[in-house]
């Protein structure tokens, strides 16, 4: 593994035993993400805007030149995975409706992920294949809800990651361009194999691979302070 790239192996869990994730449990499949450089740079977060918005409430802010527009989703919209089983053995709204949500473990389709700590995301790199989701809800009525409780915009600077606390902001660069953008990891996914990380329709027409549908990409979690 040459400097500054992650990578990623799986080692299998054999019984409950406790990591800096928490308690990992038999037949769990736990990532280790390797990396030994982060970024240096340390991002400003400018509040501009609190009200009230779909749901409870809504807040704009700004990390370096990105605006980000976050909305809480109604209790009674569907998720964008909706084969997400439970979230920290709760049904997952319930979860969200709880505040559970951060880093806790899920199910899907039988198979339990297990987030990484708060700590270990502050390193997190990684290379991968990246794909975008989500369009095919602007034919459908009324909106639907990310796995943290908020409203998904398939134009926001928005992205889905499997063990990323939610949310988390990370730098996304397309290897195959150059170009780069800040997301805030709000959703839960891709559930494909081979792929890292799910970003918004507006984020891949941003990083120029709307149209081929994947890139090649380096995620990296950035520091935020304000």
């Amino acid at each position: 593994m040459r400097c500054g790239v992650g990578s990623r192996r799986a080692r299998a869990v054999t019984k409950w035993v406790s990591t800096g994730l928490g308690l990992v449990a038999i037949g769990t499949i736990l990532p280790q993400f390797l990396s030994c450089s982060t970024i240096s740079k340390t991002y400003r977060y400018t509040k501009t805007t609190v009200g009230l918005a779909v749901g409870a409430g809504k807040l704009v802010y700004k990390v370096g030149e990105f605006t980000f527009t976050v909305v809480t989703a109604p209790l009674d919209w569907p998720l964008t995975h909706e084969e997400i089983e439970t979230i920290d053995g709760l049904p997952p709204k319930e979860a969200i409706k709880q505040g559970r949500v951060k880093n806790a473990p899920y199910v899907v389709n039988g198979r339990k992920y297990v987030p990484m700590s708060v700590e270990k995301a502050e390193t997190y790199r990684e290379r991968g294949v990246a794909s975008w989701y989500g369009y095919e809800t602007r034919s459908k009525p009324g909106g639907h809800m990310t796995a943290n409780g908020e409203a998904f915009d398939p134009d926001g600077l928005n992205a889905a990651h499997k063990h990323l606390p939610l949310p988390t902001h990370v730098k996304v660069t397309n290897l195959e361009n150059g170009r780069s953008i800040l997301l805030r990891v709000n959703d839960r996914g891709p559930f494909v194999e081979g792929r890292l990380i799910d970003l918004s329709a507006g984020a891949a027409k941003r990083l120029g691979f709307y149209e081929k549908g994947t890139a090649r990409v380096l995620v990296e979690t950035i520091p935020v302070e304000g």
